[in-house]
């Protein structure tokens, strides 16, 4: 568990420092799939895992990968990092790592609907089953346990309905009964650091707001050297063998992105938190952590890296589909953003998560957690004059009969 006291994410990444191979500002792009080894011994000590700082072949680590989980270790505050090709291709190998045939998974009921997807359609084929709990309710979470339970998985910020999970009571509940805590940490990087209360490992999908303009897939598992060397074992690693691998020129790119993280993160909170308290003013049902109205809004805040604020996702319900739809085509019309999925854009990017990124869930389990037809999630993005933006989308707002 990283130690909470000074430790601060943005200070941790900027204190990395890396030259390239001719003294470039930037590490050198390792632009290899494979690699030679001086000697047979050598190549034969990599297999058996036991040559340090010796490449073997792309799939399995290359420089620039190493690079980049390190920069995202240093970022949560754990022993080191493994970065993939996809949030998936973090999500899904680190479950299969921890879990096998007969298993159970406890999972909070709202997270993103290709983890859910994975949880409730694929991972029964392999008799891992899952549980699905409000992950608010310790009580309800703990009863969910059984003596197969190999892993709690949350969101610290859940997808869509931003639910708030308790990273310090799941932990100990974890520890108690002697299994691992998973928590994906998409929607709040630098916000808050789960391993510091915690979590055993931290999970990104880089697509959203680490890479910040969805121009590329990642995901990273953060975790400990151990459990990241299990990961990449070439016998039975997960990450090793299901080949969820990132390409060096991506990680190269993802890694230049970081270095304005933390401008970003205030940014997009800064706006975030000034249309939440506007749309609430106005009697829109606005969800958004630095509320005093959401349920957890004391349990963010005690989480929080206070200078990076509550994060760029909000949502809005405006009753119906019909109206969320043509509100969202009005605002594009307008551009104020872009009717698509996934979020950390430097626009605003808007769908409607019931019948878009999460429409793996069916509609009575959507309806059993408060996913309503006319929610829309926002990913606030990075405009320079919000109150100019909350006035535009004001006026569609109106037009629409929303207000």
């Amino acid at each position: 568990m990283a130690d909470s006291k000074d430790f601060n994410p943005a200070d941790s990444i900027q204190d990395l420092q890396y030259f390239g191979e001719f003294g470039g500002v930037n590490p050198s792009i390792s632009d290899s799939s494979t690699y030679t080894f001086l000697s047979a011994k050598t190549m034969f000590d990599t297999f058996e895992g036991n040559a340090e700082g010796c490449y073997l072949y792309s799939r399995h680590s290359s420089p620039s990968n190493l690079y980049l989980g390190e920069a995202l270790a240093a970022m949560e505050g754990t022993e080191t990092a493994n970065v993939a090709a996809t949030g998936m291709g973090a999500i899904v190998p680190t479950i299969m790592q921890l879990c096998c045939a007969g298993d159970h998974v406890v999972s909070s009921r709202t997270i993103y609907g290709g983890t859910y997807a994975y949880l409730k359609n694929f991972a029964p084929r392999l008799n891992i089953n899952t549980s699905f709990v409000d992950i608010t309710d310790i009580d309800k979470v703990e009863a969910a346990i059984t003596e197969n339970t190999k892993v709690i998985f949350c969101e610290t910020v859940s997808n869509p309905l931003l639910e708030v999970a308790d990273i310090a009571e799941l932990s100990k509940l974890a520890k108690k009964h002697g299994i691992k805590l998973l928590v994906d940490n998409t929607f709040s990087p630098l916000s808050v650091s789960p391993a510091k209360f915690g979590a055993d490992v931290v999970l990104h999908s880089l697509t959203k707001f680490i890479n910040g303009s969805s121009d590329t897939m990642g995901g990273v598992m953060c975790g400990t050297q151990e459990f990241i060397n299990e990961l990449r074992s070439v016998n039975d690693g997960a990450s090793m063998l299901m080949g969820a691998s990132m390409d060096s020129m991506r990680a190269a790119s993802i890694l230049k992105n970081m270095r304005t993280l933390h401008i970003r993160v205030k940014q997009h909170s800064r706006n975030a938190m000034y249309l939440a308290e506007k749309f609430q003013e106005d009697g829109l049902k606005t969800v958004y952590p630095g509320l005093a109205s959401h349920p957890s809004h004391e349990k963010f805040k005690k989480m929080m890296n206070a200078e990076y604020g509550y994060g760029g996702m909000l949502t809005v319900d405006v009753g119906s589909l019909d109206k969320a739809n043509e509100l969202m085509e009005l605002m594009q019309e307008r551009n104020l953003g872009y009717l698509a999925v996934s979020l950390g854009f430097y626009k605003t990017l808007f769908s409607a998560p019931g019948t878009s990124t999460s429409s793996e869930i069916s509609v009575e389990e959507q309806a059993e957690m408060g996913l309503t037809d006319g929610l829309i999630r926002f990913s606030i993005g990075l405009d320079n004059n919000i109150e100019r933006t909350y006035d535009m989308m004001r006026a569609c707002m109106v037009k629409v009969g929303v207000l």
